[in-house]
């Protein structure tokens, strides 16, 4: 009893929250956002393409602010982080980075709007790629251009984990941030220290992006360009720094990028075991083989209904009518949100299918969004043992997933993040549709910014010229909120809005 009491007492002392350390960490993101800025000005700079002082401004002042944060708060500040202090942290810095990273665009005046610019902002860092710019999307400075793709890029991985990664600062208690910012129904360790785990992890993204640089350039495409798309590839992002999209490069970019998003749709962590000579661990992967199986069987089957339904009648050729088949399955399922055609002008049965294509995502702990294969696998499952629970009663039917038994604690967190997702993309669409959109754009707005990917159907569907732009501001403002929703992949989200998570009881 003593010593009940005294942890009762220490918890009180320390407070709910350890608020001087998240302020610490919060300092520290808002300096590498404003470290990350000042990449751009290189670009700036040698292009000429005069958006370098509203960079050099933004950027100076997150690193000024950041690290006056960071110096006032470091004295004292107890170094444990708790569950509460990471949902906390990981929030407050996503809305952060966002509000500070649409410095640039609206001092520079290539996005007058603050609305416009932290929803492009936002939508950057979580990897949605839904844009406001329009048809003015080459007519965006080359600095910002670098800057746009940059913040898909740090999103893509995560800033949280960048964090945990180079400062050893946060070695103390790193995995509740890893925990609350890493997608999927639980955090994939390589190694027991999160740290040296988050280091892995960013070694193979970088890989990973200068490869795919690489490859674009040999088939001519500028560097600028190169390093532009393999950041919003790797990221599954889907920023372009050109008005159609990938469809303004040729075949071989696009077959590139194709690689690239099936690649960053794998789970990361198995992704680092393939390339450590046990390839056999991505095979055995129950997810990795129906993710694999979906994306061919899904382009076989678009491709047959586009060739024969639509392209061949027009003169264009089986290759064609499989590459952009392929590239609209890939860009969609790995919620990367690239464009080579549009996929809403190709019938009906193929624009419900893209629609259903929008919830799924791809693997866990990738940088794509959405529901992931793993939490569709398990529900099924779960649902086809429910079936039989029925004649067999008795029977003990555990959900198996890779062979082995999965937690009912896991089950249940899965159905209950999937009821959540239903109901927000219903509440979702009611709200757009308060603001005047049809009800084909309500959904696709709500499907494409809930699900980070990008393009949805109706007045935001790829083929559309203005797409967001025709969004009124309150619109905007929630599709950025239901980005982070799903960016965090809900609770890390919902959890501050329980009364709850603000009291002790």
């Amino acid at each position: 009893m003593p010593r009940a009491r005294a942890q009762v007492i220490q918890h009180k002392r320390r407070g709910l929250f350890n608020f001087r350390m998240v302020a610490n960490v919060l300092g520290m993101l808002l300096a590498i956002s404003g470290l990350a800025m000042l990449l751009a000005l290189p670009f700036s700079l040698y292009f000429k393409s005069g958006d370098h002082p509203a960079i050099l401004i933004s950027g100076l002042g997150s690193i000024s602010i950041g690290l006056l944060l960071w110096f006032f708060t470091r004295k004292n500040a107890n170094s444990e982080l708790r569950k509460r202090d990471g949902y906390l942290i990981v929030t407050l810095g996503w809305l952060i980075m966002s509000l500070a990273g649409a410095l640039p665009y609206v001092l520079s005046g290539a996005i007058p709007s603050y609305t416009d610019a932290f929803f492009e902002t936002i939508s950057g860092f979580t990897t949605t790629g839904a844009s406001i710019l329009g048809q003015n999307i080459e007519d965006l400075p080359l600095g910002l251009h670098f800057w746009r793709a940059m913040t898909h890029w740090i999103g893509g991985m995560g800033i949280i984990v960048l964090t945990i990664a180079i400062l050893p600062l946060l070695g103390i208690g790193g995995m509740q941030l890893y925990a609350a910012e890493v997608p999927g129904p639980t955090p994939d360790k390589l190694t027991p220290r999160v740290k040296e785990t988050a280091k892995r992890l960013w070694i193979i993204y970088v890989a990973l992006t200068a490869a795919e640089a690489v490859l674009l350039m040999l088939g001519d495409m500028s560097f600028f360009d190169a390093i532009c798309h393999s950041m919003s590839t790797l990221s599954t992002g889907g920023f372009s720094t050109k008005q159609a999209s990938m469809g303004h490069f040729g075949a071989y970019h696009q077959y590139i990028v194709c690689l690239f998003m099936f690649l960053a749709g794998i789970n990361f962590s198995l992704t680092y075991w393939a390339l450590k000579g046990k390839p056999l661990r991505l095979w055995k992967n129950e997810e990795f083989r129906v993710y694999l199986y979906a994306v061919l069987g899904i382009s076989l089957l678009v491709t047959s209904i586009v060739f024969w339904g639509k392209y061949q009648e027009t003169g264009i050729g089986f290759e064609k009518a499989f590459r952009d088949s392929l590239f609209q399955v890939l860009s969609i399922i790995t919620t990367t949100g690239f464009g080579t055609a549009d996929y809403t002008s190709w019938g009906h049965f193929l624009l419900v299918l893209f629609f259903v294509l929008m919830f799924i995502g791809a693997n866990a702990g990738s940088t794509s969004g959405g529901v992931k294969f793993v939490r569709i696998i398990v529900i099924l499952k779960n649902s086809h043992y429910e079936l039989k629970r029925q004649l067999h009663p008795n029977a003990i039917l555990p959900v198996r997933f890779n062979g082995k038994p999965i937690k009912t604690e896991v089950v249940s967190k899965i159905k209950a993040f999937l009821i959540i997702f239903v109901l927000i993309f219903v509440a979702g669409t009611f709200v757009m549709s308060t603001m005047g959109l049809d009800f084909d754009s309500a959904m696709g707005s709500v499907a494409a910014t809930l699900g980070n990917i990008g393009p949805g159907i109706g007045i935001v569907g790829p083929g559309d010229a203005l797409n967001f732009a025709q969004i009124q501001d309150s619109g905007k403002w929630f599709l950025s909120f239901l980005m982070l929703l799903g960016r965090l992949e809900l609770f890390t989200v919902l959890m501050l809005f329980t009364p709850f998570f603000w009291r002790d009881h």
